[in-house]
Formats: structure tokens, sequence, C-alpha cells
């Protein structure tokens, strides 16, 4: 038993002293057998957490999983220096150096006329920084990134040269045309034409400028939420909707459709 690091220490050195008191011989154990790999899946989970915080407006809720997130960093900040390969100071210190440096028109001499040209720029100067010479536009697109959200980085990565569709009118053919190619493939081409379905409606998310991932996002939403009061429509008629047909249930979900729209 240990006293807590004292409430008196600023709020980020408190947390990391409490970091190290779990990692330390005699803290916790499940936290002593933590890795940088053992604690993958929770740092994407804190993430999603985040965005869905940011999704509901839900401040309270936000700066709680924000926290979340921060504890995931001075924990695989804890691991570095407890392996002597890098520390949190390092952390903050590297992506100060890096905003700096990628920031030429804030904190330098250079002038950008638009969040475009900052992007423009900023990728630039991001290749530059790197020891190799890139063979490619896209080097430097993760390969870890979601498939919607890497989609989305390629395509905007291309466009840097001009291989870009002009406007959203050519890119809804487009995804008709890939649709039409999906009804008619073999099980054989299914995935790739499907895949082919979902880039192109990335590109035209793009195009019409909307993120795709938050449009999917409250697609998902506004689903569970009608889904969720068909089920209870159900319930309060005392219908089990394991032994209801597909077509009752639809009567229910355009009856729940209609509740949205005032219809009712």
């Amino acid at each position: 038993m240990q006293p807590a690091p004292p409430e008196s220490l600023p709020p980020l050195e408190r947390l990391r002293a409490i970091v190290a008191a779990l990692r330390a011989p005699g803290g916790c154990p499940w936290d002593r057998e933590q890795t940088h790999s053992s604690l993958r899946a929770g740092l994407l989970e804190e993430s999603y957490e985040v965005v869905a915080a940011i999704d509901a407006a839900d401040d309270a809720n936000l700066c709680e999983e924000l926290g979340d997130v921060l504890l995931q960093v001075i924990f695989h900040a804890q691991i570095g220096t407890e392996e002597g390969r890098f520390d949190l100071d390092a952390v903050a210190r590297g992506i100060s150096e890096k905003l700096v440096h990628r920031h030429p028109h804030v904190f330098g001499e250079t002038h950008c006329a638009d969040s475009a040209e900052v992007l423009r720029r900023w990728d630039e100067i991001k290749r530059g920084e790197k020891a190799t010479t890139p063979t490619s536009l896209l080097d430097g697109v993760s390969a870890g990134l979601p498939a919607l959200l890497r989609a989305e980085k390629v395509q905007k990565r291309v466009a840097q040269v001009g291989f870009d569709w002009p406007g959203a009118a050519p890119v809804f053919e487009k995804v008709r045309e890939e649709l039409t190619e999906l009804s008619a493939a073999g099980p054989a081409d299914l995935e790739e034409e499907l895949g082919d379905v979902l880039f192109s409606v990335v590109n035209l998310a793009r195009k019409l400028k909307l993120n795709p991932e938050t449009a999917l996002a409250a697609a998902n939403r506004k689903f569970e939420l009608r889904f969720r009061r068909v089920e209870q429509l159900a319930r309060d008629r005392g219908l089990e909707m394991e032994k209801m047909t597909l077509s009752e249930m639809d009567k229910l979900w355009d009856e729940a459709k209609a509740e949205e729209r005032g219809l009712s």
C-alpha cells in the first residue's frame, strides 16, 4: 500500500507520477504487464470514444474521453522511459518542433493564402523531412488507417497533381457505373466490385465537400435510433420481432420514420 501522488502537483505531473507508480514494483499487476502492443486496442477504442463524444456534442464526456486518450499517451511514454528509448518530454519536444517547422506561415516568413495551400505546404514539408526520397506521391499515407479514411487521403493526394474528377456530376455517374458492375459480378469478383463502389462513394463525398466517415456515422445513428423505436413499437403491441414477417417489421419501420418527421 502506498499513498497516491499529492494533489498539489500540477495535474499533468500528477498523472505521470500515478502511471509510474502503477508500473513500479509493488504497483498494479495488470499495469505492469502491459506493453506497447497490448495497449494498441485500447488506444484505438479510446480514440473512437472521443469521436463519439464529439459527434454527441457532449463536452463533459469529451473531457473524460480525452483524459482516457491522454492516459494512453502517458502510459506509452512511461514504457518508453522504463526501456530507455524515449520519455514524455521527448514526445512533447518532438511534436513541438514538428508544429513549428510545418507552420512557416505562422512562425516564419512565408505566407499561405488559404487552408488548401496550408495543406499542400504541410505535405511538401512532411515529405522533405523524410530521410529517404519518396518514390510516389502516396508515400506516407499510413497503411494502418481505416479503409474509409485511407481512401479519402489517397484521393486527396492524387488530386494535388490534377488526377481528379472536375466536379461531382461525373462522380455520380461513376457510382452508377460501379453499382451496375457490382450487380453483374460473379461470386469471385463481388468483393472487388464492392470495393470499387465504396471507393467511388468516398470520391463523391469529397466532391460534395462532405466527410464520408461523419456521414456514415450519422447514418449508423439514424438507423440505430429508428430500429430501437421499431423494437419499442413491437413491445408496446405485444409482438415478438422474431415471429414477425419482414413486411410487418417494415410497417413499423415506416411508422417510426413518420414519427421522426412529425407525420404521425
